[in-house]
């Protein structure tokens, strides 16, 4: 198969598809790999690794994405959106449910998008979305500290506190794998930290675990605003899989908020679930609403490339090797792929995006059958 490796030109996304290692991998298996010049100059990955992996270097994104399948990192943005074809299988983050031109793109185009977020094992882990969760939610708490500073916006609160001073309050918002290392980081700075979720388990867990250096609190509208109103951080890390975020924090309970307090809103990716949510860049990553610090920067890992690059890839290897030998079959032979199957030849094939945006689903298996 031919295979393509587009350098990311979303604002300051250093992250790239595959390391070399990957592409070794594909190239001693008989595929042939494209990679764009530069692709992964932000990983500190040069163009002479991936020649010496078997890769073959050209010039232009037109050249990388003249593919059967391309892996790329982040989803395509409107300048990218004209290499969309219905003979190109794209593998990738996607995003979808809160992005519909580029649903509209990929069904005009009847490309075959298959989004890391929601490819997903028999027993509901979601292993592409996991390893940037896992950074997204270490950052969301070292990004917080940082715009707490008085000359960043924030309220001039130093996250771990001194003695004699109390520390921040952080306030979590969703207790999966953005919440817990969210909190790993944030109770190890010191701060005072409180996780809400729906689920009790997830609760039991986490009590379990930190052994009373965390608060768990049941999640509902009472006690989001109650929670708020006492913090200096609040890091919004709730998942639907595959769908937009719940909108948790309204426009209005931010006047309940302290003043120069931060929110961190790691479910950007999703629509965010806070009211006043919008993306960022991390060139223009923070506004101000109400007196409140808002940190959406939508692809978040992409500000530490080298480890997001190599975490990524650690997971995605296996199924881009199987996409690669065995093309859509691979959909069709696993399960596990056919949950990340989110478009295919004008159709949409994953249930979340076909009810944001009220369009019909075609369950995957059928798409791939017609």
């Amino acid at each position: 198969m031919l295979i393509g490796l587009p350098k990311e030109i979303k604002d300051n996304e250093s992250r790239v598809g595959m390391t070399a290692g990957v592409v070794s991998s594909l190239v001693r298996r008989g595929h042939t790999v494209r990679v764009q010049s530069g692709a992964g100059l932000g990983s500190s990955i040069s163009d002479a690794e991936y020649q010496a992996s078997g890769a073959e270097i050209v010039e232009s994104a037109t050249d990388a994405w003249a593919a059967e399948l391309v892996v790329k990192v982040k989803e395509p943005i409107a300048s990218e959106y004209g290499y969309l074809r219905d003979d190109l299988i794209l593998f990738t983050y996607l995003h979808l449910a809160s992005n519909q031109p580029l649903t509209d793109a990929l069904l005009t185009a009847g490309t075959t998008g298959i989004a890391y977020e929601t490819v997903q094992t028999s027993n509901g882990q979601l292993p592409l979305l996991i390893p940037m969760s896992e950074v997204a939610g270490r950052m969301a708490t070292q990004v917080g500290a940082n715009y707490l500073q008085k000359n960043n916006g924030g309220r001039g609160v130093l996250i771990s506190g001194v003695p004699g001073v109390a520390p921040a309050n952080v306030v979590i918002l969703g207790g999966g794998i953005v919440g817990t290392n969210a909190a790993r980081i944030a109770v190890g700075l010191g701060a005072q930290v409180t996780v809400l979720d729906v689920s009790h388990e997830r609760l039991k867990y986490l009590d379990d675990i930190y052994r009373g250096q965390l608060q768990t609190r049941s999640s509902n509208e009472y006690s989001i605003e109650e929670a708020i109103a006492q913090a200096d951080l609040v890091i919004g890390a709730v998942l639907i899989t595959g769908g937009r975020a719940p909108c948790l924090i309204t426009r209005d309970m931010l006047s309940s908020m302290r003043q120069g307090a931060v929110i961190v809103d790691v479910a950007v990716d999703q629509g965010g679930c806070i009211e006043t949510t919008h993306p960022t860049t991390h060139s223009n990553p923070t506004y101000t609403i109400d007196g409140i610090v808002h940190y959406c920067v939508a692809n978040m890992p992409g500000a530490v490339p080298r480890t997001s690059t190599f975490a990524l890839n650690n997971e995605t290897a296996l199924y881009t090797l199987l996409l690669a030998d065995n093309g859509l079959d691979a959909v069709r032979k696993h399960t596990t792929l056919q949950q990340g199957l989110n478009t295919h030849r004008g159709l949409i094939t994953y249930e979340a995006v076909a009810n944001a945006f009220a369009l019909p689903y075609t369950a995957p298996l059928q798409a791939l059958a017609s």
